[in-house]
């Protein structure tokens, strides 16, 4: 299975609520575009923060996932967004990058644009590594 195959599966079916398509997926990056619908907007017709938290949250967790992989799973500990561009409709991307990556934590930050590369949204996930031993019943190795 590819990264970008395992990566797609991660996001399960929370991630196909919310319309995220892996194009790419490494340890070192992760891009997802997703179509604006009405199933993602608030009651003024544009995209609800809560979506854009949701983004940075999936990718960054999926990233950073893939990056620990066997030594261990990730959780997240805080999930920082802030919001540029209000959005109606259309085509967004969003990027996860890494900030930093050490033994204990990571932090990454997912960028979203729109179809005209403005920035839409820009979030900062910081996550906790967690070791095999510490990892929660049912879960496996480099799930998020």
């Amino acid at each position: 299975m590819t990264h970008r195959d395992q990566a797609q599966e991660w996001l399960g079916a929370y991630g196909d609520a919310i319309g995220l398509t892996i194009e790419e997926a490494s340890g070192d990056f992760v891009a997802a575009r997703w179509e604006v619908g009405p199933h993602l907007l608030q009651p003024f017709g544009i995209v609800h923060g809560g979506v854009h938290c949701t983004v940075v949250e999936s990718l960054g967790s999926v990233a950073g996932s893939l990056w620990l992989g066997d030594r261990g799973t990730v959780v997240g500990v805080t999930n920082s967004t802030d919001f540029y561009r209000a959005v109606r409709e259309g085509s967004l991307l969003s990027i996860a990058t890494p900030l930093h990556r050490g033994r204990s934590q990571q932090v990454w930050v997912i960028e979203t644009h729109d179809d005209q590369d403005r920035l839409v949204s820009r979030g900062q996930l910081r996550m906790q590594n967690l070791s095999p031993k510490d990892r929660p019943p049912g879960v496996t190795a480099g799930q998020p």
